[in-house]
């Protein structure tokens, strides 16, 4: 089960990298001699808006019209003034040597540019970028940007500078708001992100490396993108050019829109590689509009993990397509318990709408507010059912307990097993499962290894060696082992021998 990716890196220049390129060279050379179509008729149709130049067929066997490109000049006089540089000052508890902070081996790694990096604390200045949402001064930028800042100046287009005051920053959704004492300031217009659609031209101003407006373009590369260690942001994934330093900063649509705000990148250098990803302007205008209300974001929560369908898990639990999320946890007391989800439990659709992978599920719950009811379809025992729960606070959020039992082997599946003693329940936080010894055959090739803890078969919770042998008796061909390893859970599809 070992995950093999590609460095994931924060994008705040000095702090952190993010990434992403391209132009539009293929597009630029077909179009190089035909006129720039304007953003109002390269964005509204939906066989033309923000697509790429191209020749061909579409689905029902037409010709696909060649369009121009956006009118990216027009896009940059407007905005560039209301985009603005950030650098911030503050302590950074530097990692002793061997550990993780400031790169290594952590795939989530933060970036610090060229910077000597002694145990103990040091002063750090870092560079990301914003933009203008009111003309009275406030702006939207990541969170990490401004996270640990004691100082915060926010340089203007036509080189003003002023200090600024953090309004609030959420590091779930990774948005900050922050003030400045000005007025009469140029500011974007915030569009519809979701309205994007992959293939959509995009460009991204900011300030990589500290390199004033500078401007990128690309297109959406997919949309609703799920990353490691953030289930609630439905990223916009884009290989518009971005570097650090360009964290924070905008995304502007064919129309010249802002419909995302550039935050993350995949890379193995620090720096572009061709993959970014941006937060949706609509999670954005959501999480702002509380931090200017409250001074504080409440974020709504199930109380499940979840997992994506694959083939092997579809055909475990029978279902006719590999879609849904596959719930592999349950919270005690959560909102998921008390609608009576269960494990195994696959959600198919949200409110009405179809599942596709769990990053959607967790997109919708996150963008849902404390105290809404969600119809849920779901997938148990062969057949859906609806289910209604009342999403709860992320604040409320609960952990499990302990429970008991004990011994054996089961070669079909080529694990040895035993039950947990009540200490090693109650520290892996179960009340029942089975430790795996060893591993070998089929099990050790889909991953599981010793020290995993077996929870349950199909969705069916497991207690006993016995219990275990007589579940897989029933089978021919494959099960779904829920598996716990640390504190992440996870269907594991296992052939049988």
């Amino acid at each position: 089960m070992e995950l093999r990716t590609k460095t994931l890196v924060w994008s705040a220049a000095g702090l952190i990298a993010i990434a992403a390129a391209t132009g539009l060279s293929a597009q630029a050379l077909l179009q190089k001699d035909a006129p720039a179509a304007s953003p109002s008729n390269t964005a509204n149709s939906p066989n033309t808006a923000g697509t790429p130049a191209a020749a061909g067929s579409d689905a029902a066997g037409g010709p696909i019209p060649l369009v121009g490109v956006p009118n990216y000049r027009a896009i940059v006089a407007r905005n560039s003034a209301a985009v603005v540089g950030i650098t911030t000052a503050g302590e950074l508890q530097t990692a002793e040597p061997g550990g993780a902070e400031g790169g290594g081996d952590d795939p989530l790694s933060q970036f610090f540019h060229g910077m000597p990096m002694p145990r103990g604390h040091q002063l750090m200045h870092a560079q990301g970028s914003g933009f203008v949402i009111s003309a009275d001064g406030v702006i939207l930028t990541n969170a990490h940007v401004v996270q640990g800042a004691k100082q915060v100046t926010v340089k203007l287009s036509d080189h003003r500078e002023y200090k600024a005051k953090v309004l609030g920053a959420d590091k779930t959704s990774d948005i900050a708001v922050i003030k400045i004492d000005a007025h009469d300031l140029p500011v974007v217009h915030l569009g519809n992100s979701d309205n994007l659609a992959v293939g959509d031209y995009v460009l991204a101003i900011g300030e990589p490396f500290g390199l004033e407006e500078t401007a990128t373009a690309g297109i959406v590369s997919a949309k609703g993108r799920s990353l490691p260690g953030d289930g609630y942001v439905p990223f916009i994934q884009t290989d518009a050019a971005v570097n650090p330093g360009n964290s924070g900063g905008p995304l502007f649509d064919a129309e010249g829109n802002v419909v995302g705000i550039n935050a993350q990148i995949y890379t193995n250098s620090g720096g572009y590689q061709g993959v970014s990803f941006a937060i949706p302007i609509n999670v954005a205008v959501q999480v702002k509009d509380q931090i200017v209300k409250t001074g504080k974001v409440s974020h709504a929560r199930l109380g499940i993990e979840i997992q994506t369908i694959d083939q092997s898990l579809a055909d475990s639990f029978k279902l006719p397509t590999p879609n849904g999320a596959l719930v592999a946890k349950v919270e005690p007391d959560s909102a998921a318990e008390h609608a009576g989800i269960k494990v195994g439990d696959v959600i198919l659709k949200y409110n009405g709408e179809s599942i596709v992978d769990a990053g959607q599920l967790s997109a919708h719950v996150g963008q849902a507010m404390p105290g809404d009811k969600a119809q849920l379809e779901i997938w148990r025992g062969g057949k859906t059912s609806t289910l209604t729960a009342t999403i709860g606070s992320a604040a409320a959020a609960t952990l499990a307990d302990a429970g008991d039992q004990g011994a054996a082997g089961q070669p079909r599946l080529g694990l040895a097993l035993r039950t947990l003693s009540p200490a090693e329940r109650q520290q892996a936080g179960v009340t029942g499962g089975l430790l795996v010894e060893q591993s070998e055959g089929h099990a050790a090739d889909a991953g599981i290894q010793p020290g995993d803890v077996v929870l349950s078969v199909d969705g069916t919770a497991v207690d006993s060696v016995a219990q275990l042998r007589k579940m897989i008796g029933q089978h021919d061909k494959q099960v779904a082992l829920l598996i716990q390893r640390g504190e992440n859970r996870l269907f594991v599809p296992v052939a049988l021998g």
